[in-house]
């Protein structure tokens, strides 16, 4: 709620505790980062890989190449920066994951609170696409007693994982083990298995399949309807990025231009600045030469410098291994001669969004460059290919995507599910796993007549706890990458893993968001003490005059006072105020709790944890045991 001067919110019996540790609700898995990063702190760190597996089966990918949204929510990032939460997942993953080559600790870490409650009677249950979605859908069925076929249209698993992201960022022996872990849990993988040419959803069914989901994700990608997209040498970003990783690469001219200014443009761009061909790492000084006469990769974009929506160390670093940036231009036409690209006509982008905020460019068309090109690639999206589909299998659709209840992934068929990319488009990969688990959950429910609800429990025990040394002045560090010359001439992977007294240092910049000030106001003499003792300047007393002057507060105050209105400023003050604390900064130093008096104020731990609980319906069909 807003007055003149503060935005204020009285802490709930829960949500509002959950809230506080952002980088946790800010999971779509709500994986516990605060919780690692803090066990890697103190060298707890295979209880930190149990924690960032329990409720991801792709922790290790994850740590990898996920987008991260809880750094992007991380409440140290307030003070300075956020702290290196996915680097920091790897480092434990590298030590304890899949990659080790043992995966008894990958299996024993899953949460079982997290899966349905009840098992399954061992019903057939088809999964097609061996993606990020199909595989998280497969690895929770298989675990509460259904028997899980999961059928791949290529040569090998992975979906994303193997087709889209480039071999750079992502070593696929990494994949391949993490999918190895999940099929060690008993599922079944059929390869070269298309949907539409080898099986039909139809034929699923008479098979005996009691459910099917469809996890088929986006392959195509998505052109511009230009003048000359037609010509030689213009090329689909998907069909470039799955045939570069299959060590296949698409032939590309000397001067390479990639239309887009997301991270899957800047995937193509890196991809195109590497070299193809036999997938071999060259020499420094042959890169060099590579790099300044034989190549040429630009990346033109709409959007300027500050409204790209690749990450920043995509952009940073691909600058540095040579791509050329054109921001605010957009493609007009493809130049060519014989039947082959020569250049792409571009004009200036005065803005990418209208004064509403909706996605429609305007253009100044006076501005014209052309920039010489021998092959266009096209990277500004992702689109379905759902030809698959028969009328009478049921499954509606809806702007070129799987029609799905967005509480539960069931389609318009009642045994038909659908999540990830195919279902809501394209998202990040930890977005993709979050729907799947729910997905997961509602197959269960449609085969037991079921429901199952995801509730939490919640406790408060005492905070005893020591920070680092100075952590509130540790600055942030990224994990080492290979120098330029050396990366931008090989396939190795560009990132390496911190070492141990590094992730310690980095762990402990983490604010513990999950410790909290608790405020008795029964036991607070309003001395002041806490907000003179504050290093941040964030604990305030709030008279009575100063809060009343939003209308909210005013009713709630005349709630417990009465009629206010006959009392001048100094003596609503006398009559009360408000303990108040901007959470944005504090550091959980404990000076406050240290200095109170009378210990109305004290350090506690908020713990709290989900599970589903099922609840039965008269359709039941409930089968309980181990």
């Amino acid at each position: 709620m807003q007055n003149g001067f503060y935005q204020l919110r009285v802490p709930d019996a829960t949500d509002y505790w959950i809230e506080m540790v952002k980088c946790r609700h800010a999971c779509p898995v709500h994986t516990d980062a605060c919780g690692y990063v803090t066990a890697i702190s103190e060298r707890r760190y295979e209880e930190a890989y149990r924690m960032a597996r329990a409720h991801n089966p792709f922790a290790s990918i994850c740590g990898r190449v996920c987008g991260a949204p809880c750094e992007a929510a991380c409440r140290r990032g307030d003070v300075d920066e956020p702290v290196a939460i996915r680097a920091l997942k790897r480092f434990v993953a590298d030590k304890f994951g899949p990659e080790t080559g043992d995966y008894a600790l990958y299996r024993d870490a899953c949460n079982p609170r997290m899966l349905p409650g009840q098992r399954g009677d061992y019903e057939r249950v088809a999964v097609v696409g061996a993606g990020v979605a199909g595989l998280t859908v497969a690895h929770d069925l298989v675990q509460v007693g259904y028997k899980v076929t999961v059928y791949e249209a290529e040569a090998e698993p992975g979906g994303m994982l193997t087709g889209g992201v480039p071999v750079f960022r992502l070593p696929r022996e990494l994949v391949r083990h993490e999918i190895q872990a999940i099929l060690s849990l008993g599922v079944e993988l059929k390869c070269n298995a298309r949907l539409g040419r080898d099986f039909t959803i139809a034929s699923l069914r008479a098979a005996g399949y009691k459910a099917i989901f469809l996890g088929v994700g986006l392959p195509k990608g998505r052109k511009l309807p230009l003048p000359g997209a037609d010509l030689d040498g213009v090329i689909d970003g998907m069909d470039f990025l799955r045939a570069f990783n299959a060590a296949k690469p698409l032939p590309l001219g000397k001067r390479v231009i990639v239309i887009g200014g997301g991270n899957v443009a800047y995937d193509v761009a890196r991809s195109a600045v590497r070299p193809h061909e036999d997938h071999i790492a060259y020499d420094v000084a042959r890169s060099a030469v590579r790099l300044s006469a034989d190549k040429q990769v630009h990346v033109v974009c709409l959007e300027s410098r500050a409204e790209m929506p690749a990450d920043e160390v995509e952009i940073v670093e691909g600058g540095e291994e040579g791509l050329k940036l054109h921001n605010q231009r957009g493609p007009r036409a493809i130049l060519g001669e014989n039947g082959k690209v020569t250049a792409l006509r571009t004009v200036r982008c005065t803005a990418v969004f209208d004064a509403a905020g909706r996605f429609n460019p305007s253009f100044d068309e006076t501005q014209v460059e052309d920039i010489a090109a021998d092959s266009v690639i096209f990277a500004i999206g992702q689109a379905s290919d759902l030809s698959f589909l028969d009328p009478a299998d049921g499954v509606a659709t809806e702007r070129g995507l799987v029609k799905v209840d967005p509480d539960t992934y069931q389609s318009t068929a009642p045994d038909v599910f659908a999540c990830g990319d195919v279902a809501h488009g394209p998202r990040l990969f930890i977005h993709a796993i979050a729907s799947a688990q729910i997905a997961a959950r509602s197959m269960h429910d449609y085969l037991r007549g079921t429901r199952t609800d995801v509730v939490v429990r919640k406790q408060w025990t005492p905070a005893a706890y020591t920070m680092a040394e100075r952590w509130n002045t540790i600055p942030r560090r990224n994990p080492p990458v290979l120098e330029t010359e050396v990366r931008a001439a090989s396939l190795a992977n560009i990132e390496d893993a911190f070492a141990d007294a590094e992730a310690r240092r980095q762990g402990a910049r983490c604010l513990r968001c999950n410790v909290n000030t608790v405020f008795d106001t029964g036991l607070c003499v309003a001395c002041n003490g806490c907000v003179d003792v504050c290093p941040e300047n964030l604990i305030r007393l709030v008279g009575l005059s100063q809060l009343v002057e939003d209308p909210v507060w005013l009713d709630r105050a005349q709630a417990e006072f009465g009629d206010l209105t006959r009392f001048s400023a100094e003596e609503l003050d006398q009559l009360g105020g408000v303990m108040m604390k901007d959470e944005t900064t504090c550091i959980r130093c404990s000076l406050c709790a240290s200095r109170c008096p009378t210990h109305a104020i004290l350090m506690k731990r908020f713990e709290f944890s989900r599970e589903c609980v099922a609840v039965a319906t008269p359709n039941s069909k409930v089968r309980y045991g181990a």
